[in-house]
């Protein structure tokens, strides 16, 4: 199981909401590119970055970063917020971004996601954020009418290989992550489920591993010190 330290952004800062709340935010570092030289130091293969501020539609210099972070780091980025064309995606692939996440676009817009999944193939992933078991949209801000596991069965048929999935309730909240929904998802799904929300320690990682995802995003568990990412790692070598 692969573990993605997250990089959430918001103002050009590294922040965690709670439950999806943009009024409860807490900022943990005003320096993205050194936050993510540090996980990488610490043996992480990939990180998850979000454009917080993109979900929102709102303008900010957190897509410049992201770029900056994915050229400079040994290591892979996959990253969403705010991706709604094909020029965006072009955007962020020539910058060496590993792989893109579609958020509200692909409850908005499904065909755009097979579009993209045809040209860009396993580059393109799916962020399904669940709200009572909803699709939330526009930076969790919304929910849909859509089922997760509707949505997660449509993408599969499209041919996306990763779905990230979160479980709103949980995040950021560090009392362990929703193991039944989770196990549900890599059910119906498969093996390309990445974890994400609340996680809250190593045990919670070693939980996970047996719900049948392929990786686990850890983000306010990392930044209080609750998980210790080279300790995490180990997991991957383990299989």
């Amino acid at each position: 199981m692969i573990i993605y330290p997250a990089i959430d952004l918001r103002g050009g800062n590294c922040v965690r909401l709670l439950q999806g709340d943009f009024d409860k935010t807490t900022v943990f570092s005003d320096n993205p590119l050194q936050t993510a030289e540090k996980w990488a130091s610490c043996g992480a293969s990939w990180l998850h970055l979000v454009d917080l501020d993109g979900a929102r539609q709102e303008q900010s210099d957190n897509r410049r970063i992201i770029c900056e972070i994915a050229t400079k780091l040994p290591v892979s980025i996959q990253t969403g917020g705010g991706i709604r064309t094909m020029a965006d995606i072009d955007e962020l692939l020539s910058h060496n971004v590993s792989r893109v996440i579609l958020g509200t676009i692909a409850v908005k817009d499904p065909d755009f996601v097979a579009r993209a999944v045809e040209k860009y193939g396993d580059k393109i992933a799916v962020g399904i954020d669940a709200k009572d078991g909803f699709a939330a949209i526009s930076g969790w801000e919304a929910v849909s009418d859509r089922k997760a596991i509707d949505l997660a069965v449509i993408m599969k048929g499209y041919g996306v290989k990763h779905i990230i999935y979160t479980d709103i309730a949980t995040d950021g909240m560090l009392t362990g992550p929703n193991l039944s929904a989770m196990t549900e998802m890599s059910k119906i799904f498969g093996p390309g489920i990445i974890a994400s929300g609340g996680v809250g320690s190593f045990e919670d990682l070693q939980a996970l591993t047996k719900s049948g995802v392929s990786g686990a995003i850890v983000g306010k568990a990392l930044y209080t010190g609750a998980v210790d990412l080279k300790e995490a790692v180990l997991l991957e070598k383990e299989g």
